[in-house]
């Protein structure tokens, strides 16, 4: 059977997608073929689902424009305006609204009084001044406990701890304490203005994709790869964390719409914002104050054969892959049955990782009979196990094939190999393959 000669080791796998990128070298010749400009599959800077015109940055489902601090949904998109951003920008859009219509709110962390590494902080203080935009010393647990006790004197607090990977030292203050607050008082303490921004997921780079800072680069040591104390995928961490709410946006929009969302939220939001999107993901982004709904998946491709969902960064990956089943490259093609490559694949963007929206996951999945789980973190007890359980139990019936995860391994993230622990396209591509030929 085909599921079983497509199977191949997790090395030779990933040198598909190397291979394909080295130059090849013609017979009988000296002279070096380059690969097309690009590459041969789209990527982040050439996605088809960044919104890159005014209409369609207007129209982003589910967004609610804020009028005079009341959020309405109406469609009505005469005289909005829209800007070209990165997330960066969207981000550090989103903190110069909420500190404009909120006296209360406060930006902290370490260095973003100069910008912060990834410069989503650039500028803030000097526009809002040093007593709403100031560094803190170097101790995460501090920063999260100090914007609990802000929150908890009735401020809006937005901390920023400069790595994902550094969240754990403050996860007793998340876990125990944020987490936590309003139902040991009995309702009578809350901190729901509590918002912990912080970078995620790898750092590796792609043929497409932009160069990180160079400060960034220096700082983790190895030219675009963060290794195993930068490109770390924590959120799973959290998913036990009652009261908690973690958010992971794909895009400029979803970064400014979903981040506005989660400061005004009454509940203590990590919003982990994946650190290779900060440049290489670029939108026309709504100017106006506007909102996105937490806890609401969006379905990118509609399809009717095999449900594939994820997060950050992996959306692109998995855009590449459902790209190279229809139209498979020479590397590939003989491992791609012509009978599948017409298959319809389903994307969905969960967004938001606790509280997962389980209602569109198992509709789509009662649709398609199939579904594909990826992200960057490991396999074991990762956000995709507690997926797996909850659709197992709902759709046991409907099923046509079990349930899949693509994943990083469940190893420290290599400083030489980042590459190859990330779910990439052509793996992606495997499992999708796979799991339709079951």
């Amino acid at each position: 059977m085909f599921s079983t000669t497509i199977r191949t080791s997790p090395y030779r796998l990933s040198r598909f997608l190397e291979l394909k990128s080295a130059p090849r070298i013609r017979r009988n010749s000296t002279s070096v073929e380059p690969p097309p400009a690009g590459g041969h599959a789209p990527s982040i800077a050439t996605s088809e689902l960044l919104r890159t015109t005014r209409e369609s940055a207007l129209r982003t489902p589910g967004l609610s424009w804020a009028e005079d601090g009341l959020a309405t949904s109406t469609t009505m998109v005469g005289g909005r305006e829209t800007r070209k951003m990165n997330t960066y920008q969207a981000v550090r859009d989103a903190m110069s609204i909420a500190l404009t219509r909120d006296e209360s709110a406060v930006v902290f962390g370490e260095d973003v009084a100069f910008g912060g590494v990834f410069r989503c902080t650039m500028g803030l203080a000097e526009e809002f001044g040093r007593e709403r935009v100031f560094n803190t010393p170097l101790t995460e647990q501090g920063i999260v406990g100090f914007g609990i006790g802000l929150a908890a004197m009735g401020h809006t607090a937005i901390a920023e701890i400069q790595f994902a990977d550094y969240i754990l030292p403050a996860f007793d203050q998340l876990v125990n304490e944020a987490a936590k607050v309003r139902y040991r008082s009995g309702g009578q303490y809350n901190v729901g203005g509590l918002t912990v921004r912080t970078p995620t997921m790898s750092v590796v780079r792609d043929t497409v994709i932009y160069k990180l800072t160079t400060r960034l680069r220096n700082m983790v040591g190895v030219k675009g790869h963060g290794g195993l104390y930068h490109s770390q995928s924590p959120e799973g961490f959290f998913m036990g964390a009652a009261g908690l709410k973690i958010v992971i946006p794909r895009s400029p929009i979803q970064a400014k719409g979903l981040l506005l969302s989660s400061i005004r939220d009454p509940n203590p939001v990590v919003f982990m914002e994946p650190k290779i999107l900060y440049r290489s993901a670029v939108e026309q982004v709504p100017i106006d104050d506007f909102s996105l709904p937490l806890g609401r998946a969006e379905t990118l491709i509609p399809g009717n054969d095999i449900t594939v969902l994820t997060w950050g960064t992996p959306v692109y990956h998995c855009e590449t892959a459902i790209h190279m089943l229809a139209n498979p490259p020479p590397s590939i093609e003989q491992h791609i049955p012509p009978s599948l490559r017409s298959a319809k694949v389903e994307l969905i963007d969960l967004q938001t990782i606790l509280p997962w929206d389980i209602e569109t996951v198992t509709e789509s999945v009662s649709r398609t009979g199939r579904l594909l789980i990826v992200h960057e973190a490991g396999m074991t007890l990762g956000v995709g196990a507690e997926i797996s359980a909850q659709i197992q139990k709902r759709c046991f019936l409907k099923l046509d094939a079990p349930v899949r995860r693509v994943t990083g391994w469940d190893t420290p993230v290599g400083l030489q190999y980042e590459k190859f622990n990330i779910p990439d396209a052509l793996r992606i591509l495997d499992a999708i393959v796979e799991t339709l030929a079951y």
